[in-house]
């Protein structure tokens, strides 16, 4: 077993913000965001053995089903950032994980990315159970993470909140 998963939370390998990624506000656009988040997101599959090579050779992969990002601070060129993933929870065809970017030097929260994947049979085009080895990790790595505190921002609803007065 990937010792490295059963980290809490696994940190994602760091990058820094591109000029390119810098939008009219001075400061890296929310797309940018969502490129660093999956980035991530392909690093942990791969180290889950889910990734490039699982779709390559055992026809399964993972598809996005939702996706809710938090914007906290804003980024400007250069700065470094780091990325943490933490599972959430899992049944046998989805994941639950939330990701946090951070301000690599200042360790600031930017940003995080709550997400539901779905485990998809890529000749079937639809949603099937894990492999059983791929569910027996996913269930240690569970047990470390559920021993981290959940982030505020997990099950944030979305919306107008109107005020009185």
């Amino acid at each position: 077993m990937n010792h490295r998963l059963l980290e809490a939370p696994i940190e994602c390998p760091l990058t820094r913000v591109n000029e390119d990624w810098i939008d009219y506000n001075g400061h890296m656009n929310m797309a940018y965001y969502l490129l660093v988040f999956d980035q991530c997101l392909d690093y942990i599959y791969d180290q889950i053995g889910i990734g490039e090579e699982y779709v390559r050779t055992k026809g399964g992969s993972c598809f996005t089903r939702e996706v809710q990002v938090n914007y906290v601070e804003e980024l400007v060129v250069g700065d470094p950032i780091r990325v943490t993933f933490q599972l959430l929870d899992w049944d046998s065809k989805r994941l639950h994980f939330i990701e946090e970017m951070f301000h690599a030097e200042q360790g600031y929260l930017v940003a995080t990315a709550e997400q539901l994947a779905v485990h998809v049979d890529m000749v079937e085009r639809k949603a099937a159970p894990f492999p059983e080895d791929i569910q027996a990790l996913l269930d240690h790595m569970l047990d470390a993470h559920a021993a981290i505190p959940r982030p505020p921002q997990v099950g944030s609803p979305i919306g107008i909140r109107r005020h009185s007065g």
